[in-house]
């Protein structure tokens, strides 16, 4: 019997960049498994915002709703591990052997990988291209990404550790490191990290809301200063990075190809 492939995600509002998610990876995909919570990840309530689109195949979107507050005095950091964790507590469908991804909503693995997918290792890292601002728009300060995590069910104790602790610097611990996960393995050409493809109020909102609370800060979550940075091709927290526009070719999803009237706003 197959393994299913199930992609995991947690989510605040990002109905375009998931809507892009399932249009890419739906071919392979089994279940795309979505986690929502009522409140951000300082605590502060939210509406829900996941848009269930006419062009989803309805039973493949299993989608969480996390009800209960957080705990007051939890950091966004603790916060955005118990979404995560609630995303685990809710696979009990998923069989031993099915594959688990775990990965940022703007992280999508390369699909061509995942045609008879085969996991030799414990865990997978896929090494993805980061594009800010634009699908076309080139991060080559922050790529490869180390996005999306894999594991088969069987070994998935924890997604926040998952994501946290396996690391491609594991591989280059000694053996005697028996607290470094090494069964790992690397997928190069790993996809695309299509970081803030997004307009600048909803940049903004993001910085306002998600763990990174240094950049919590008018500096950068200023709308003006972000539109800025945008047409100036530059990171929004003064590290002089400068972003390199690339041809859109053959590397990229051909869902965004093949669509490319639909997303012109951001393509440049």
């Amino acid at each position: 019997m197959k393994n299913k492939i199930i992609d995991c995600i947690t989510f605040f509002e990002e109905n375009f960049i998931f809507n892009l998610r399932y249009n890419i990876l739906n071919e392979y995909v089994d279940y795309f498994v979505i986690c929502e919570s009522r409140y951000d990840h300082k605590g502060r309530q939210k509406k829900l915002n996941f848009k269930q689109e006419k062009s989803f195949i309805k039973n493949k979107i299993i989608y969480l709703v996390m009800d209960e507050p957080f705990p007051e005095n939890n950091s966004p950091w603790q916060n955005q591990a118990l979404q995560r964790e609630f995303l685990l507590k809710n696979l009990g469908f998923a069989n031993n052997d099915d594959y688990i991804f775990f990965s940022d909503p703007d992280e999508i693995p390369n699909p061509n990988l995942l045609k008879d997918f085969d996991l030799k290792k414990k865990y997978g890292i896929f090494l993805q291209k980061c594009f800010n601002y634009k699908f076309n728009l080139f991060n080559s300060f922050e790529s490869p990404w180390e996005g999306t995590r894999v594991t088969k069910k069987k070994y998935l104790k924890s997604i926040d550790f998952m994501r946290q602790k396996i690391k491609k610097k594991n591989l280059t611990y000694y053996f005697f490191r028996i607290d470094k996960e090494k069964s790992i393995k690397i997928f190069n050409d790993g996809g695309w990290h299509f970081n803030n493809v997004m307009e600048p109020e909803q940049i903004s909102l993001k910085l306002k809301s998600f763990a990174h609370t240094e950049f919590n800060k008018d500096e950068y979550t200023s709308i003006k200063n972000i539109r800025e940075k945008i047409d100036s091709r530059i990171d929004l927290f003064g590290r002089n990075h400068k972003y390199e526009k690339i041809t859109l070719d053959k590397s990229f999803p051909k869902y965004i190809k093949d669509n490319q009237m639909k997303f012109k706003k951001f393509i440049l």
